[in-house]
């Protein structure tokens, strides 16, 4: 083989590989983008359809599990605690805006947190507290692609609003602390009381959960926030909005 046939397929190989990593960027940077604006806006008609009608996605009833007694052992008086109350899984049932990440910055929230649930939205983490509930309501979102929603998370500052409403009731929370890096193992920031938010007993909390770094997924950043006011949704937007 000659020199100038091996030059000549390096060459090529060389120029295939960079279309190929060229399509690749394009899909992450555009087309994610495009689907999830896609998926979003979907979630969003849907949400604001059902309101109209009236149809609130309301969280079922807590329900305490049992176990049947045997003969062997008496049946404990204590009662079981009960389990965290779930929303329709896979569905949106709330909207959340953050007006410290920009005026038009709306993202629909869908119960759990699973791959194809973060491409159209947020996720609630399934088992922490419903949303205005005593407990920690939980959401998790992309830092890059699908949309980008939690692209400037580090913007976050203490005192910022964090507002969702389900359809009958806007509820405002309020940021304590800037963004918390840590590990995708430490699931403590996730706990009702949430572990190294400062939170010092029960109370109604919010956590924002995202990748860190900007394109990888080593570690999380952390947004903690509690329940500042809650207002029906017929009394009109909170002053938040404009704070």
């Amino acid at each position: 083989m000659s020199v100038r046939l091996i030059v000549r397929t390096f060459s090529e190989l060389c120029i295939t590989v960079g279309a190929l990593i060229i399509l690749f960027v394009v899909y992450v940077l555009v087309w994610t983008g495009v689907k999830a604006a896609g998926a979003t806006e979907g979630q969003i008609d849907g949400l604001q359809d059902r309101w109209a009608r009236g149809a609130v996605s309301a969280p079922a009833p807590a329900v305490s599990p049992s176990s049947s007694p045997t003969t062997d052992a008496p049946a404990s008086t204590a009662p079981a605690p009960p389990m965290p109350a779930a929303y329709p899984d896979g569905k949106a049932f709330a909207m959340l805006y953050i007006p410290r990440l920009g005026k038009g910055w709306e993202w629909p929230i869908l119960e759990n947190t699973k791959v194809r649930t973060l491409q159209k939205g947020l996720g609630h983490y399934r088992g922490t507290a419903s949303l205005g509930a005593t407990g920690n309501f939980a959401v998790a979102g992309h830092r890059r692609t699908y949309g980008d929603p939690f692209k400037d998370f580090p913007k976050l500052r203490p005192g910022d609003a964090v507002i969702v409403t389900d359809g009958t009731t806007w509820f405002t929370y309020r940021i304590d602390k800037n963004p918390y890096r840590t590990v995708p193992s430490d699931t403590g920031v996730i706990d009702p009381v949430p572990r190294k938010s400062g939170f010092d007993g029960p109370g109604r909390y919010l956590t924002l959960t995202t990748c860190d770094p900007e394109w990888g997924s080593s570690h999380r950043l952390i947004a903690w926030a509690h329940l500042d006011e809650t207002r029906p949704v017929t009394d009109g937007r909170p002053a938040a909005f404009h704070s």
